[in-house]
C-alpha cells in the first residue's frame, strides 16, 4: 500500500488514479485516468468514454487497424474494450471505496458473438451489484469474486458480442481507514 496525497493509505489498484476525493468521485477524472492506465487500449484505439457508479461504456473506432481480413472489427479488439469496460465499470462502481482495492484481475472470460461486428462499436459494461456491495462492505483485509458484463454494440445499438468476465478482487483494510 501507499501513501496518497490525501493522506489515506491506498492499494496499489487504486494508486493509479492519484489523490480522488472519495467523498465525491470526479467520473470524468477517473475516466480520463483510465483512457491512460491500460497501454494497450491505446495500441487498439479503444477509448473509455462513460465512467459513472452503475456502468462504463469504451468504444472501438471505426478504423482500418481494427478489422480482420473480413473487414469486421477482429474478436481481440472486441475482448480489449469489452475487458477495459468492464474493469472501468468496477472503478465507478467503487469509486467512493477504490482506496482499498489491491488488486483487480480477471481470472476466465467467456465470450458470445452474435454477429459480425462492423463501423463504431461500444462495450458497455456493468459489475454484479451484490458482489460489488460485500467488496465496499469489507472490514478485514480479504479475496472477492466478482462478475462482470459487456455488451458490444454497434451504431444501430444492435448487439454484436456479450462477453462475461471472473474477477479476483483483494481489499486491504488492515490499516483501519475505512
Amino acid at each position: 500500500m501507499s501513501l496518497s496525497t490525501t493522506g489515506r493509505r491506498v492499494g496499489q489498484f487504486a494508486a493509479a488514479f492519484g489523490a480522488i476525493n472519495y467523498e465525491a468521485p470526479d467520473y470524468e477524472r477517473l475516466r480520463s485516468v483510465s483512457n491512460s492506465v491500460v497501454p494497450f487500449g491505446k495500441h487498439v484505439g479503444t477509448t473509455v468514454i462513460e465512467i459513472g457508479p452503475d456502468r462504463a461504456v469504451v468504444e472501438i473506432p471505426q478504423e482500418p487497424h481494427v478489422v480482420n481480413h473480413m473487414n469486421t472489427v477482429h474478436a481481440g479488439a472486441l475482448f480489449t474494450a469489452a475487458d477495459i469496460a468492464g474493469a472501468a465499470a468496477f472503478v465507478g462502481a467503487a469509486a467512493m471505496k477504490l482506496y482499498i482495492v489491491e488488486s483487480l484481475v480477471v481470472r476466465s472470460a467467456s465470450s458470445t458473438y452474435r454477429k459480425p461486428a462492423s463501423g463504431r462499436i461500444r462495450a458497455i459494461a456493468t459489475v454484479d451489484e451484490r458482489e460489488m456491495r460485500a467488496i465496499l462492505a469489507a472490514e478485514t483485509d480479504a479475496r472477492f469474486e466478482l462478475t462482470g458484463k459487456a455488451v458490444m454494440v454497434n451504431d444501430d445499438d444492435a448487439p454484436v458480442a456479450k462477453f462475461t468476465f471472473d474477477y479476483v478482487c483483494n481489499v486491504v483494510v488492515s490499516d483501519g481507514q475505512v
